[in-house]
């Protein structure tokens, strides 16, 4: 009825069915190549602050609110500890300064947002092995690569003899 159908699945929009197809790829990418490319990104240099890592994934939370109306959003930054440290620093003064001008929301959300990024920036990050959150990150990267690479050989003229 509503939505795209693909076979026996339906998805909401054709952003949805990519992703579905992604996430099918990405279950191709054999494991060594994986663990492979989560050691050289989790062992290289921050691509903030180009400073040797780890490099993991950060999560930050932000909330503007202008009157009537309140956003609120959960990011995540791709850097060191310390990149990551400061963008949480800067995730809680935007939302401190920004966050109180919306009712009832901003009211309510402001205080939610600045906790979990002070929670975030207090958790011990583990300088030992790579977070999940990393691992999958890359999955889907890889699973992207698949993908593109999988539209170039169906589009690709074929080759004569």
């Amino acid at each position: 009825m509503f939505g795209l159908r693909d076979g026996e699945q339906r998805f909401c929009n054709e952003k949805c069915k990519r992703n579905a197809y992604v996430t099918r790829m990405s279950q191709l990418v054999p494991a060594e190549k994986l663990e492979r490319e989560v050691e050289a990104i989790y062992r290289g240099n921050c691509p903030k602050c180009n400073l040797p890592g780890p490099v993991d994934v950060h999560k930050y939370h932000e909330v503007l609110s202008f009157v009537v109306m309140t956003r609120w959003t959960t990011k995540q930054q791709l850097s060191c500890h310390s990149c990551g440290r400061k963008r949480q620093l800067g995730a809680i003064a935007l939302s401190f300064f920004g966050g109180w001008w919306g009712f009832p929301f901003g009211l309510i959300l402001t205080p939610i947002q600045i906790t979990r990024n002070i929670i975030a920036m207090c958790a011990q990050a583990s300088d030992s092995q790579p977070s999940p959150t990393l691992r999958k990150l890359i999955q889907v990267h890889l699973g992207e690569q698949v993908a593109r690479n999988q539209q170039l050989k169906s589009a690709a003229p074929p080759l004569r003899a």
